[in-house]
């Protein structure tokens, strides 16, 4: 997807795009409806060059890293560096302060591509590492909850848990967290 409002340098970017072997699926001069828009055609990646680009293009471009992330360049004459870390924090992979050149968007568009496959995949190594945390806190909590309410030490109230992990075919930390629910509401009965 291009957003470029000057039409003949769009059109000079679309051409060369074409002629790299991209399919550009949309030209819009505006990003008034950027935010339908991407939700609609699903771009692989988005470059925009706006003159201007303001607060509502980094609120939509924030919504859509949010929701359905996606590679963006800005190539923009803004330098300001309040701005300029205001459009990666709302998901602007590649922030270049020039114009768009149609002879060099290929490779902005294969380093941004990379930047951005890089980020996700840190992105969800913080996920998982945090879900694994979740799942040691609530491992700890359930075997605490095990060995106070039925007077088990720590080992035999790991093996407890293991088991019954294992029986009811549930990833350990999901097992400890039904095992809070239960122990949990039995405990309250007290």
């Amino acid at each position: 997807m291009l957003v470029d409002d000057h039409p003949d340098r769009a059109c000079l970017v679309e051409e060369e795009l074409r002629a790299q072997g991209f399919d550009v699926l949309s030209l819009i001069p505006t990003a008034s409806g950027l935010l339908f828009q991407m939700e609609q055609l699903k771009p692989d990646v988005v470059l925009i060059d706006l003159e201007s680009p303001d607060r509502d293009v980094l609120e939509s471009l924030s919504l859509i890293n949010h929701h359905n992330p996606r590679p963006v360049l800005m190539f923009s004459q803004e330098q300001d560096p309040d701005f300029i870390s205001q459009a990666v924090a709302s998901g602007v992979t590649a922030y270049l302060c020039e114009d768009i050149n149609p002879a060099k968007v290929k490779p902005a568009i294969d380093v941004a591509m990379a930047q951005f496959e890089s980020f996700q995949n840190i992105r969800q190594q913080l996920i998982d590492t945090q879900s694994q945390l979740e799942d040691r806190k609530d491992i700890d909590r359930a075997r605490g909850l095990l060995m106070d309410q039925h007077n088990l030490s720590e080992a035999k109230a790991f093996e407890m848990l293991r088991k019954f992990s294992m029986d009811s075919n549930k990833s350990l930390g999901d097992s400890a967290r039904m095992v809070m629910q239960m122990l949990g509401k039995s405990g309250n009965k007290k």
